[in-house]
């Protein structure tokens, strides 16, 4: 069909609230509805996983960590799209939905005219335009704001790429709003901020900020960034300045997000078991519908695992008990954060045994930021995913009778 530039609606002030990453729900008509969609209110993962997936997730084995899986895979896309984050595969499945005529309208995020980092929700009707999503945003965007526009607009096949609290959101909201097909692209989220935030931390990376054009977390244990002259500069993890960084520079629900890897998309594109490339978890028909949907443009393999995630998950949960009990981070001398940087990648847990690791320190620092800041709201904000995950590591319900 033909299209036109990305339509970006002018939003409604947001709806007061406690906890929100403003995904765009209590800008829409209805804001009591973040009370039923919210992901910070009382999430209930079994029942939307058993409807959008056909089952819950099995007790046993990887899905224990990352959600309801009919297939993953180490996949790139050939050849990688120019401005693309990894290789251009999420907006890849997007615009094959776009081009076949599967969807009228993608909800996704582009960059403000303003600052490149800072996300802006629109709604993609030309394939090409697609072009303009590319990339990683920082920040909030209520993306969710759109679905009314889009649905008012005569859209009635739609796809969205959103974090999980987005599509927890929509999960939640679907039925409601009436569209004939829905398609959700996921990727995996944690540790947002604000767009502020964003620029004053790549100032204490660099002496010009204003020149960076990507940046990227990877699974070797590094940043990225590179700059508008074509420079790269590769950071280790131990040698970024996270102590230093203000104590509300992560906002308590980022602190808290209890669904690291999009469990309620149909696909979840993502980099941690990766190794290098992408992480594919295809979730249902719909996420293998998406995937068929590119033919020989993409390249899938097995996945990998190598090395023991448990001293670095130990680690981690003890570095974060002594930040959420308000006493400083130990820091490494520097002649060993060289080392170690150098050790990581090489001895460290990679692919899916990188990923079980991120996941069990995401599960661990919900509960302990938790207890420490908002006890009274255990009981209904960590589900039994949580639980099961961060017990391994003597993080239980016990602990917290009102959880109980």
């Amino acid at each position: 069909m033909m299209g036109t530039s990305p339509q970006t609606p002018a939003f409604n002030t947001p709806a007061p609230r406690g906890l929100c990453t403003d995904c765009g729900v209590s800008r829409m008509s209805d804001p009591s509805a973040c009370g039923k969609a919210c992901q910070f209110i009382k999430p209930d993962y079994p029942t939307p996983e058993a409807r959008v997936h056909g089952r819950e997730p099995r007790a046993q084995g990887d899905e224990r960590f990352f959600g309801v899986t009919s297939a993953m895979y180490r996949a790139a896309l050939h050849p990688a799209r120019d401005g693309a984050q990894w290789t251009g595969l999420t907006t890849r499945l997007a615009e094959r939905l776009l081009e076949t005529g599967a969807v009228d309208a993608v909800l996704t995020m582009i960059p403000d005219a303003n600052d490149r980092w800072r996300p802006r929700p629109a709604i993609i009707t030309d394939s090409t335009d697609l072009q303009q999503a590319r990339g990683m945003r920082m920040g909030y965007a209520p993306l969710l704001a759109l679905l009314e526009p889009a649905r008012d607009a005569g859209h009635r096949t739609i796809a969205v790429i959103g974090i999980p609290c987005q599509v927890y959101a929509l999960r939640a909201l679907e039925a409601k709003l009436g569209f004939d097909r829905l398609y959700v692209i996921g990727t995996p989220c944690s540790d947002n901020t604000t767009t502020e935030n964003f620029h004053a931390f790549l100032a204490r990376l660099t002496d010009a900020p204003e020149t960076v054009t990507y940046l990227e977390f990877r699974a070797d244990y590094h940043v990225e960034l590179r700059f508008e002259d074509g420079r790269k500069r590769l950071i280790p993890f131990l040698k970024l300045p996270l102590a230093d960084l203000p104590s509300d520079f992560f906002p308590l629900t980022c602190r808290t997000c209890v669904d690291y890897t999009n469990r309620l998309a149909d696909i979840t594109v993502g980099y941690m078991a990766g190794e290098g490339d992408q992480w594919l978890i295809v979730r249902n028909a719909r996420g293998q519908e998406m995937l068929d949907n590119l033919g020989a443009e993409v390249s899938l393999s097995d996945l990998g695992s190598a090395g023991k995630r448990d001293n670095a998950v130990k680690g981690f949960i003890e570095n974060t008990r002594r930040a959420a009990g308000g006493l400083p981070l130990r820091r490494m001398p520097n002649f060993m954060r060289g080392i170690m940087g150098w050790l990581m990648p090489r001895i460290g847990p990679r692919g899916l045994e990188f990923a079980r690791a991120r996941v069990e320190m995401k599960a661990a620092e919900t509960i302990l930021h938790l207890r420490r800041e908002e006890p009274a709201k255990m009981k209904n904000m960590v589900p039994d995913h949580v639980w099961t995950i961060a017990v391994r590591y003597g993080l239980g319900r016990e602990e917290d009778p009102l959880s109980r």
